[in-house]
């Protein structure tokens, strides 16, 4: 059930990003890097079993961002890219205040979501932080990258420059992420498995991308 969820999420998602580009533009990218962004910081916080391999969930919306980012870079500017990596990480420090202030306020006696939202929230401004810190080094690090094969190739072979780029940032970004977020939660050959297998499921998202960007391109073009 899982692994079918997981495809829905990723055709649906990718699906929409390109909905919104060829309706509202650029301005609507921007709109959804911080949606996903703040969306991801939630859903990072359920584990998973996907393909027998324990995994966070949260990876097809944090890997939308570096397939919004490639579009970004691909079809409009770098400066472009680089806008769009300052306002995920916006997305995610609102998010820390919104995580810290919300517990905060004294519930009345027709509540019946305080407890719950205290759980989820208490576990996020550390996973939020570390997701933030991870994001603006691994989106910026993709925006250069792909930035850099852009040019190396003279503009061709996008399939190559999307792959490298975003498997390699997507990893980089999982890997460290799993270990600020949840060191001392899990012990470290259960962090090793989550990263792992996490990464190994990531990859398996920036592949599916990739004829998304060459519809993005395509839709660009007309």
């Amino acid at each position: 059930m899982n692994e079918i969820m997981l495809f829905v999420e990723i055709v649906l998602f990718f699906s929409l990003i390109l909905l919104i580009k060829k309706i509202i533009g650029k301005s609507g990218l921007f709109a959804w890097i911080g949606i996903a962004t703040v969306l991801a910081e939630i859903q990072v916080t359920k584990c998973v079993t996907i393909f027998g391999v324990s995994a966070t969930l949260g990876n097809v919306l944090f890997a939308s961002n570096f397939l919004v980012t490639d579009i970004l870079r691909e079809c409009y500017s770098q400066e472009d890219a680089k806008k769009g990596v300052l306002i995920s990480a916006l997305g995610g420090l609102f998010f820390i205040l919104f995580s810290i202030i919300t517990p905060i306020f004294i519930p009345n006696e027709f509540d019946l979501t305080h407890n719950a939202l205290k759980v989820v929230l208490s576990l996020t401004p550390r996973i939020t932080i570390s997701s933030i810190l991870m994001l603006i080094i691994a989106n910026y690090s993709d925006v250069f990258i792909y930035d850099f094969l852009h040019k190396k190739f003279k503009g061709k072979k996008m399939w190559l420059r999307n792959n490298i780029s975003t498997i390699f940032c997507n990893c980089l970004e999982n890997f460290f992420f799993t270990f600020l977020a949840f060191l001392g939660m899990y012990s470290i050959s259960e962090l090793l498995m989550i990263a792992v297998s996490t990464c190994i499921i990531e990859t398996l998202i920036a592949l599916c991308d990739t004829p998304f960007l060459y519809l993005a391109k395509k839709i660009s073009n007309k």
